[in-house]
């Protein structure tokens, strides 16, 4: 069985490709190109680091930077020891290995100045499943340092794998100790995560929309191509169209619907053009080398500077929390109109036929308690700040936790979509239609997975198995 390969050179990487290895067998080779780049400078910063001060290097860090440093070797040492003082749960596996791809590749951009060598263990790591055990809490948003640190203990053998797990021993030289773990590879590695995710659960959102619409004999009025012209923002007008692919035939039972059904290309619009703003941010914070100092072999030199400083990613990242709450909002409203007989012709809570049963009543709870999750979870993780390092460091981002937040709401959202396709597909299903065209497609997937029993039973394996099915029903939301 041939697995999938990856090549990673510094340049191309992308959300869907960090997702691929983080969560999948493909294995990761480096270009000659990429090992070349780094090769230069590494002997750049070396360099440099002979003739001037470089921060880090033959300095301390933080409020120590003008503290001048004699032993290189005890300094690297003490550095990554120090600074591997994270705390807490342990993060999740594929966020570590999303961790140790981005990692990996912004070296090989170039500008680090880290032994080339450290790619080749790198990529063992990777191929080998190999994870250091890196605990959740310890970024603020200017660099995971203890996540770093942490992994540059697991590379030169003095902390064991996770696991214990047979992992590379790579002796990173100590004068490279502040170059390896100055990155935001761990929270750039969750985002990228989100990013994908996120535009996964968007586009199975508009055919579980289509099933809603169909089921309670909604209008695809609101879907009219010069509707959208009249009012051309990009993310409205292509989920306006991806549901007039999808829904093609249907007699309204009303003159116009409830905003969830005629406003959804307006509220669902703009989540799809936040999550690819946030996604091209992400992608071109995981191919540069955002590196404090930065080595510039072109000029053989070193900058001191704060691309290290990931505000971008977590304001891109806030907006898109805001913007899934705004289109969960619509999810839970969408539900509320299947339960009701007067938009289904059923009896209330899709209710067994002759039961005074409960049905589906339960769904909106469930909606609704993770939809306040996703409330709670979209505050602006931007909006707070710190001042550190003896007042040197005074500003922080706080996008770690912006991308935290934002991997949670994916579960949230997942489970309140969740709902609205079982009550969607029930309410169907006890109408006795099948729908026509692609839509019909969508619908006969999810009829065939969930249990087509109406009297009153636990609802909670429904709910786990429409949320698996959302993969699945992703490309026919595609826009």
């Amino acid at each position: 069985m041939n697995q999938t390969a990856v090549d990673l050179n510094g340049s191309g990487l992308t959300c869907d490709i960090v997702g691929l290895v983080a969560r999948s067998s493909a294995l990761v080779t480096v270009s000659p190109q990429a090992v070349e780049r780094a090769r230069q400078a590494w002997e750049v910063a070396r360099d440099v680091a002979d003739r001037q001060p470089v921060y880090g290097r033959t300095t301390g860090v933080g409020a120590n930077r003008n503290v001048a440093i004699e032993d290189d070797d005890a300094h690297g040492l003490r550095l990554l020891r120090s600074h591997a003082g994270g705390a807490g749960p342990l993060l999740a596996a594929e966020t570590v290995r999303a961790m140790l791809v981005v990692r990996l590749n912004q070296i090989a951009a170039g500008g680090s100045g880290v032994d080339p060598g450290v790619l080749g263990a790198l990529a063992d790591a990777i191929n080998r499943w190999a994870i250091p055990p890196i605990p959740v809490y310890g970024a603020i948003g200017t660099g995971d340092l203890t996540a770093l640190a942490a992994t540059a203990l697991c590379l030169i053998g003095e902390r064991p794998w996770q696991g214990g797990a047979a992992g590379p021993n790579f002796p990173l030289r100590p004068s490279d100790a502040l170059a390896f773990i100055s990155s935001n590879a761990a929270t750039l590695g969750e985002s990228a995560l989100a990013c994908r995710d996120v535009t996964e659960l968007l586009r199975a959102a508009i055919p579980v929309a289509g099933l809603s619409l169909l089921a309670v004999r909604g209008s695809l009025e609101a879907f009219a191509a010069p509707v959208h012209e009249a009012c051309p923002h990009p993310g409205q007008r292509r989920v306006a169209e991806a549901m007039r692919g999808l829904v093609t035939e249907v007699v309204p039972a009303r003159i116009q619907d409830p905003y969830g059904y005629r406003a959804f290309p307006q509220v669902h619009g703009p989540a799809v053009d936040v999550t690819e703003h946030a996604e091209g941010i992400v992608t071109r914070e995981i191919n540069a080398a955002a590196e404090n100092p930065l080595v510039d072999v072109a000029n053989r030199t070193v900058w001191h500077n704060g691309n290290f400083h990931t505000a971008y990613v977590g304001l891109a990242l806030d907006a898109v929390r805001a913007a899934i709450f705004q289109t969960a909002a619509l999810s839970a409203a969408r539900l509320g109109t299947l339960v009701e007989p007067a938009f289904t012709g059923l009896d209330a809570f899709q209710a067994a036929p002759g039961e005074p049963g409960s049905g589906v009543m339960i769904l909106e709870y469930v909606a609704h308690s993770a939809i306040a999750d996703i409330r709670r979870l979209a505050a602006p993780a931007a909006l707070g700040s710190a001042v550190l390092s003896r007042g040197v460091e005074e500003h922080a981002g706080f996008s770690t936790q912006s991308a935290r937040a934002t991997t949670d709401v994916i579960t949230a959202f997942r489970t309140a979509l969740a709902c609205e396709l079982v009550a969607a597909v029930r309410a169907l299903r006890m109408q006795g239609r099948v729908p026509p065209g692609r839509i019909g497609e969508v619908y006969a997937q999810a009829a065939d997975a969930l249990d087509p029993a109406v009297e009153d039973r636990p609802l909670d394996t429904d709910i786990a198995t429409a949320a698996d099915l959302l993969a699945r029903i992703a490309p026919y939301g595609s826009y």
